[in-house]
């Protein structure tokens, strides 16, 4: 099979605009990538949900912005399509990076519908996983997952088959949308699934509105995990078989000290 590279793709007519997919990262302007605010800088239009353009105040003085509510993902990509072929640059908005569960599968999605000939920028932003990871120490430093439970997209049952698969082969698990006002009960399934495969005091952490000013950062254990205040702006990771706590850190070792002394001796 012959490798894709970028002069595979379809051209792009150059009497249109931009779509640049931009990722806020996990929830102020510090955490954006300087790429992601030029292409905001640069935008002639910025789209986005309002709960992530909320978070950027400063990057939206002067600009044409539309916001929209959650569920109108598909009517916000196909106006950003309009724009953009009228001659625009636009910025549309996702929080997080952008490729990851958000926005970038979709404008490709629909680019591919309309066969599209409008350029697509996708700017990569700093994740919920990697950015809670930091706030939590060094919980991913072995093999990991990212497993979203929410079922609006995706069927319940394919999300325990994969739940059960990846916490029987031990990896790391970095639950997205773990829990909404009304999504409540999945997080009490995947709590059960997980304790079939690991000992009930395997370190979670859980972060909360990372790096805003309501920030919540909670180390737990899974079995108490679910007394802990747990919604839409959390991401939950539970630890593998080998992570453990220390001094406030949640720590999965790599695999060092099996091959190195850690510390000299006095």
């Amino acid at each position: 099979m012959e490798g894709c590279n970028s002069s595979s793709r379809l051209e792009t007519d150059p009497s249109c605009g931009l779509i640049s997919v931009v990722g806020t990262g996990i929830g102020s302007v510090e955490n954006m990538t300087p790429q992601s605010v030029k292409a905001l800088n640069d935008a002639d239009v910025i789209t986005g949900y309002s709960t992530y353009l909320d978070l950027i105040p400063e990057l939206l003085a002067g600009k044409e912005v539309i916001t929209s509510a959650m569920m109108q993902e598909v009517d916000r990509c196909n106006n950003s399509f309009d724009l953009a072929e009228s001659g625009k640059h636009v910025a549309i908005v996702s929080g997080g990076d952008p490729g990851i569960y958000a926005m970038a599968g979709l404008i490709l999605e629909i680019a591919a519908k309309r066969n599209s000939k409008v350029k697509i920028d996708v700017i990569p932003g700093i994740a919920a996983v990697n950015g809670c990871a930091a706030r939590l120490g060094a919980p991913l430093m072995h093999d990991f997952a990212a497993i979203s439970l929410s079922d609006l997209l995706t069927p319940w049952e394919v999300i325990t088959k994969r739940l059960d698969a990846a916490a029987s082969a031990d990896f790391v698990i970095a639950l997205y949308n773990p829990k909404s006002k009304k999504r409540t009960k999945n997080i009490v399934e995947a709590q059960k699934i997980l304790l079939c495969h690991r000992d009930k005091k395997t370190p979670v952490g859980i972060v909360t509105a990372a790096s805003r000013q309501n920030e919540v950062i909670r180390i737990t254990t899974l079995d108490k995990m679910l007394e802990e205040n747990i919604n839409m702006q959390s991401t939950v990771i539970i630890g593998n078989s080998t992570t453990f706590t220390w001094n406030g850190y949640m720590i999965t070792p790599r695999g060092y000290k099996e091959k190195y002394t850690l510390s000299k001796s006095a």
